[in-house]
């Protein structure tokens, strides 16, 4: 053996060509900063060493390098920014001498090398993967940029162009599709990854293959000339700034220094990498979106507990309405493995969702995700019934009827007699609550809310609701079940509209009172998209979500807290109801809708909504886009502080990743207590005083209050 550590191992593996095995502790290899010294030393010794003629590194795990320990990164960014700069140049050394070994160097890529696993790939002279690995710099998505070398690297191995599109969309590329652009030299099975890596580096070292003048590419300026640079670079910063708003400087920041490096060596051009990243460390939105990274895996570690107390291991599950909402959930459970039932008393409704399954599915084929043979099998993993005996053998069904008390109610309770004792139902109710349904039980212990988003297999979150009377074992099996469905699951207590749509209603309360007063809810919807950074202003989201749906649920949330979400007089929402514009559904809403040529419904004004609007509305006039922020989000803040006041949702952590995944609150704010956090809670409460006199949901509570004089943060230090 040449060299150990607790991170790799290094030893001849034929003839005079090394292998670098990376065998870091657990079950993933991670870059931490002692594994990162312990290479550079290891490094050193290997270019001294003239026994060694080539050098693959390899991994003992399923994956490659998946990036850098962020949990031990994070507390180095609370350094002064030149220390930041020094810091992050002593581990950019560690990849530059990778690059500067005496003999060629090969990367055995063997499923995931994400952001510093892919920059060490980057850094050696041949990579090749096998099939199922994928390649990429995910770093924008932490609010930062790739810092150990790959702004300057990938552009020369991939070209510019397509080095901005996969720095600044953070996106992870497959294998196949990494050879086409020229990321990988070869794409090989499994079992035969060592053996062509060792036949490569060969060929190399016999001088079959020119490793000298790969390796010099990356050294030297970008083979563009200047016309070229002025478009690339123009076209790219204007296609980052209009899908970021300008909310999002890390990708901005990225193409600017790929721009800035361009004419220079590797030397210089790893010198403006250096000091570009420092200043993106040290930004608000860095802070708020490692904050996501980290919150996510806060709720990621509490589902796994739960989960892990289970004593159901759910092998069928059901779902019981093939509408959209259910053939969304029966999709979901058939393409993650678990069979099926979708239950409807039409036939033209089970027709329709495994049309929708079908659908989902052919598309995966038709993008070369999933060959025809497992579309076949996953559509065969659902069974579309209209006979109530199917469901007999089921271990949790899903009730995703219409959104009617009594008829849920009644379902319910059918079912209940029906199925085996012990069997769960749960409930994709959004806003009643699971007590009043449980009333309906004879074990209500067996019983809670799932609440899933539309569209199902795109939205990550699953409330999963406590009714008073649910046992844990309940709880913990639906928990079990929606990590298997691939979902994040929060557990929330109940209450009329749980979490999400209890704290949406407020946001909604707020914009109608301001349309009310005479705003122009385009102009609104503008700010909040714009400004504020949602990906839909109010008026579009009504639109989406249903302007009918929208109606029924304020008046669920109006019995529910008749204080302080009543129904107001005048209701912009009541009255497109009543006039029978649903929104998107029937293509007429606070806006009207045509399909574009991708058949994609587009909005635009209608002068029959801004007609039938004067007859409750005042006279049209302006508002600034911050009265228009505050009036918006300080209801919605607020319900979110007494959620977590009153223990219907757990944590700061959970609350935030539920209001990201769930209705998608604008990632670089970080969620809401993040947002409190930099706004600070004693501004707010002087913001939301401003307007105590419109109404309940912009008067703060005592205890937050409270808080606020204490000086009351959500996060501490990042890392701990």
């Amino acid at each position: 053996m040449l060299i150990k550590s607790e991170s790799f191992v290094v030893d001849f593996c034929k003839g005079n060509i090394a292998e670098f095995k990376f065998c870091l502790p657990g079950s993933v290899n991670k870059l931490s900063q002692q594994t990162l010294q312990d290479c550079a030393k290891a490094l050193a010794e290997l270019s001294t060493r003239d026994d060694v003629k080539g050098l693959i590194f390899t991994s003992d795990k399923d994956h490659f390098i998946v990036g850098a320990d962020i949990y031990e990164f994070l507390p180095t960014f609370n350094r002064p920014e030149q220390e930041l700069v020094t810091w992050i140049k002593e581990a950019t050394d560690v990849f530059d001498a990778i690059e500067d070994l005496p003999f060629p160097t090969l990367s055995a890529i063997n499923g995931l090398a994400l952001g510093g696993g892919c920059e060490w790939v980057l850094a050696t002279d041949y990579r090749i993967a096998t099939p199922n690995a994928k390649i990429g710099l995910p770093e924008v998505k932490l609010g930062i940029m790739p810092g150990f070398g790959g702004t300057v690297r990938l552009p020369r191995i991939i070209g510019a162009d397509n080095a901005m599109t996969w720095i600044s969309t953070g996106q992870e590329n497959r294998a196949p599709d990494a050879f086409k652009v020229g990321a990988l030299d070869a794409v090989v099975e499994a079992d035969k990854l060592l053996d062509a890596a060792v036949k490569t580096l060969q060929q190399a070292i016999d001088g079959k293959l020119n490793w000298q003048a790969k390796r010099q590419l990356k050294l030297e300026p970008l083979k563009m000339n200047r016309v070229e640079q002025g478009m690339s670079f123009a076209m790219a910063e204007g296609m980052v700034m209009a899908k970021t708003k300008g909310h999002y400087p890390a990708p901005v920041m990225a193409v600017k220094t790929i721009k800035a490096a361009a004419n220079h060596t590797r030397v210089e051009a790893m010198a403006i990498e250096n000091a570009n990243f420092a200043k993106l460390a040290k930004t608000q939105e860095a802070a708020a979106q490692t904050g996501i990274f980290l919150a996510d895996q806060y709720i990621k570690g509490v589902a796994k507990k739960q989960a892990k107390a289970s004593q159901l291991d759910i092998q069928q599950a059901a779902v019981l309405g093939a509408g959209i909402m259910g053939g969304g959930i029966a999709y979901q459970s058939a393409y993650k493995g678990t069979p099926i039932v979708m239950k409807d008393i039409e036939q033209g409704a089970l027709d329709l969702g495994m049309g929708e399954a079908a659908s989902l599915l052919g598309k995966k084929v038709k993008r070369g995700h999933m060959k025809t043979e497992k579309m076949v099998a996953t559509l065969g993993k659902i069974k579309p019934t209209l006979n109530e005996r199917d469901l007999e053998n089921s271990d949790i069904v899903v009730e995703a009827v219409v959104e009617n008390p009594q008829i849920k109610k009644t379902v319910l309770a059918e079912l209940e007699k029906q199925l085996p004792k012990g069997t769960i139902l749960t409930s994709n109710t959004s806003t009643i609550r699971i007590d009043e349904l449980a009333t309906a039980l004879e074990n209500p212990e067996h019983f809670c809310g799932m609440h899933f988003f539309n569209p199902v297999p795109k939205m990550p979150l699953v409330e999963i609701i406590r009714g008073e009377k649910t046992s844990d074992d309940t709880v913990a099996a639906v928990v079990d079940y929606a990590l298997k469905l691939g979902k994040s699951p929060i557990v929330v207590n109940d209450c009329p509209g749980f979490f999400v749509n209890r704290v949406l209603f407020p946001y909604f309360a707020g914009f109608n009172k301001l349309v009310v007063e005479g705003a122009d809810f385009s102009q609104i919807d503008k700010v909040m998209e714009n400004v504020f950074g949602w990906p839909m202003g109010p008026a579009y989201l009504l639109d989406v979500v249903g302007i009918d749906t929208a109606n029924h649920c304020t008046g669920v949330m109006a019995d529910g807290f008749p204080t302080r979400m009543t129904r107001q007089d005048k209701d912009p929402v009541a009255l497109l109801a009543n006039a029978k514009r649903f929104g998107q559904k029937n293509q007429k809403g606070f806006y009207q809708y045509a399909p574009d040529r991708k058949g994609r419904l587009k909005k635009s004004k209608d002068p029959e909504a801004l007609a039938l609007l004067t007859q409750i509305c005042d006279d049209t006039q302006p508002f600034d886009k911050q009265t228009i922020i505050e009036r918006c989000m300080i209801p919605m803040i607020n319900e979110v502080l007494l959620c977590l006041q009153e223990g219907i949702i757990a944590s700061p952590q959970e609350a935030d990743m539920a209001l990201i995944y769930g209705i998608g609150f604008p990632p670089f704010r970080g969620g809401v207590f993040r947002y409190l956090d930099q706004v600070g809670l004693s501004e707010f409460v002087a913001m939301a005083d401003k307007y105590a006199n419109l109404g309940e949901i912009y008067q703060v509570s005592e205890q937050t209050r409270k808080w606020a004089a204490e000086g009351k943060v959500f996060y501490q230090v990042e890392g701990q």
